[in-house]
Formats: structure tokens, sequence, C-alpha cells
């Protein structure tokens, strides 16, 4: 295994690391001005017009995408830049045109999309002029198992018809998202496995209400555009807006969720770094019984373990988006697997002990703490739970066969 970074690669971590510090960070106060008092506003502050350009001159643009329109960077070497933009989810991401759910919405797209799909929802998607999201997990049953969706879309001549509910429905409140990729069941009585399609329906289709966002642990998450629960009311779209083949909606989705997991952990890694620096000069700086906490042991250990679980945690990372890139996503599922479950948690623990070392300001909104907690906290269940990946990797051991074998006497 080799985890070096190509000289492309390490030309742009040192570009974005100078564009983090000099533009996104003290960007994070002006776009929470900005944001201010504006309750029922959706979407991303204006402030980041002013990022999205700068990006674009500088050639941090769509880094995550190895095809044409992107930057042509392998998984391994991609990790560390979204590593750097998990330092600020709310605005890094999106400044680089590298957010969810528009990364795996363009994969998508440029893999299964049509010459017109591509032209009228790629393009622009690339351009960062609009924004999608990806419509799959249901109120009403346990979206854990996807088999569960139910959502239908009957033919009715030369449309599709939708009738159902979904929810978690990221970026869906904002003004700038005009499509969504919703997920139902074309063909219900079909084998399990081929019965799911996904269809392309435009925001401003008649039938489609946004009817509210669900919040994160109390954080309404206004500037990605609010996770919302949609109402489709027989909603009509031409045939044309079939995405990928019909009844293959479970592949095409599992090639946007590989990919898609990888990258959160990769942000995550960036996370649980801030809460890393935010610590020790917390620790620094803070006095307590006469002496500053850095001088103290419990202190000392806990800085001492998030750095091994912050750094192992990338090996893992490491090793999952090399595997991706030698063998392909398929063959690296365990990997991402495994690291889908152990990072969220490292993170979380790590900004959690952080959130310790500030005491009462570290549950307040002068740091960012709170919010990188209720993300790690939410990607614990995004994407599939820890229980559902937990499952396929000890499916996985238990069909295995061992180097060794244990002798038996």
């Amino acid at each position: 295994m080799d985890f070096a970074y190509s000289p492309k690669a390490e030309e742009l971590r040192e570009k974005l690391t100078a564009f983090m510090q000099d533009r996104i960070l003290p960007a994070e106060a002006i776009a929470a001005g900005q944001l201010a008092g504006k309750p029922d506003f959706w979407g991303a502050p204006p402030v980041m017009a002013d990022l999205e350009a700068a990006a674009k001159r500088q050639g941090l643009w769509n880094l995550f995408l190895p095809a044409t329109g992107g930057a042509g960077l392998t998984n391994l070497d991609y990790a560390p830049l979204a590593e750097l933009t998990g330092w600020s989810p709310h605005l890094a991401p999106e400044a680089l045109n590298c957010n969810a759910p528009d990364t795996g919405n363009m994969e998508l797209l440029a893999r299964y999309g049509t010459d017109e799909q591509k032209k009228q929802w790629l393009a622009p998607l690339l351009e960062g002029e609009i924004r999608s999201c990806f419509s799959m997990t249901e109120p009403d049953v346990a979206s854990s198992d996807a088999a569960n969706v139910r959502l239908e879309i009957a033919e009715d001549g030369d449309d599709w018809v939708l009738t159902g509910r979904k929810w978690w429905t990221t970026a869906a409140l904002r003004e700038d998202c005009r499509v969504a990729m919703v997920m139902g069941v074309t063909d219900p009585e079909a084998p399990a496995g081929s019965r799911h399609s996904i269809v392309l329906v435009p925001m401003d289709t008649p039938g489609m209400h946004v009817e509210r966002s669900t919040t994160v642990l109390g954080f309404d998450d206004r500037h990605e555009g609010g996770h919302g629960e949609i109402l489709y009311d027989r909603v009509r779209v031409p045939k044309a807006n079939l995405l990928g083949p019909r009844g293959k909606g479970f592949a095409v989705a599992q090639a946007r969720l590989g990919p898609g997991r990888i990258h959160h952990c990769m942000r995550l890694i960036g996370m649980a770094e801030r809460a890393i620096a935010l610590m020790t000069e917390r620790a620094r700086t803070r006095v307590a019984f006469g002496k500053p906490l850095a001088d103290e042991g419990v202190v000392q250990a806990t800085v001492a373990d998030a750095r091994i679980k912050v750094d192992a945690a990338r090996l893992m990372v490491l090793r999952a988006a090399w595997r991706m890139d030698v063998e392909g996503a398929k063959a690296a599922r365990h990997e991402i697997a495994a690291a889908k479950v152990l990072v969220p948690q490292t993170a979380k623990w790590i900004i959690d002990e952080a959130m310790q070392i500030f005491g009462g300001a570290g549950m307040s909104q002068d740091t960012p703490l709170a919010m990188l907690y209720s993300q790690a906290r939410f990607l614990q269940i995004a994407d599939g739970p820890d229980q559902v990946h937990r499952r396929s990797l000890a499916r996985a051991e238990f069909a295995a066969t061992p180097a060794l074998r244990e002798v038996r006497g």
C-alpha cells in the first residue's frame, strides 16, 4: 500500500491550506452575521459567492470529481483536501463546489445521465449555478433497509406519476435547489432488488410540496438548505426523466453512496483536527487551580488520546481510498463500511472532549464545537447507520476462510 500523495495533490493541499486560513475561516463570522435574524432564509450566505469566485480563480473547484469537469484526482489524492474542508463544514465544501448532496448527484449524472440530462442539470451543477437534492429516506419505514422504500412511481402514458412522502432531503429548501433525484417503486412485482428506480424531478413541478425542514439536534442547517420533508402528490414528470436503467435504483444509488460515505469520513477527520486545535489552544491559555489546563495530567492524556485516535482513523480512511483507486468502490465496500463506523465515533469523541475542556463555552455558540458535534452525530446515521455497516462487516467475517485454523486437541 502506498499512501503517498501525488505532487499535484501536495500542490493543491498547500494552496487549499492558505485558502482556508486566509478566506474561509475569517468568513465564518461574516456568514453568521449575514444569516442572523433571517429565519425564513434557506441557503448559502451572500459571502459564499465571493468564496466560490476566489476558489475558481485558484483552481480549487470540483476537486472531488476525477472525470471531465473535475480536477482529475484519485480518491487518495482527494482525501487530504476534503479533510481540510472539514475544518469549516458549513462553508468550505460549497465554496469549492465539493458539498453533499451535489457531489454525489453530479457523479450519478456524469455516469448515468443522458446527454439531455447532463446538459440540463449536470452542466449548471458543475458551474455551481444551481443546487440539487436526493430524496430517498421515508418517515414511515425503516429506510436503512432500502427495500422498504415505497414511494410509488407509476406509469401513465409518456409520464411517471410519483406519490408518497420523503424526508431528510438535504438542500430541498434552497431557492437555488432546482432538481431532486427521487427513488421509488416502478416495478412492484419484480424480484427484490429490481423494483426501484430513480427519476429526476424539477423542484417547481406541480404536486411537489416541501412541507418543513427537520432540525439536527436543534440546528436548522439553513446554510445547507435544511432537510426537507416532501409530499409528492401525484407529481408528473416525463419518462425521459428516468436516471439510469429502470429497476436498477439500488445499483445507481450505491454508486453514489460509496464515494459519498468516504468523503464524509474525510471531512470528519478535518472536524476532529479542528477540535484538537481548539482544545490545545484552550488548555494553554485557561488557568484552573493555579496552573494552565495544559499542565494537568488528565488534560494531557485526553490530548494524546485524541491524536492517537484521529491518526488511526485517518489511516483507515486512506486505506479505503487507496483500495477504491486500485480495485474500485465495490471491492472496497468493507473498508468503506469500517471507516463509516469508526470515523464519526472518533470525531464525536474528540469533539466531546474538546467541549469538556472548554466547559460552558464549549456548549455555546461562541465556539464551533456544538455544531461540529451535531454534524458528527448526524453522520453516524446518514448514508447508513452503524448497525447496518457492522452487519455487512460481520457477514464478511463469517464467510471468510481464515489463513490459519484453530487446532483442536
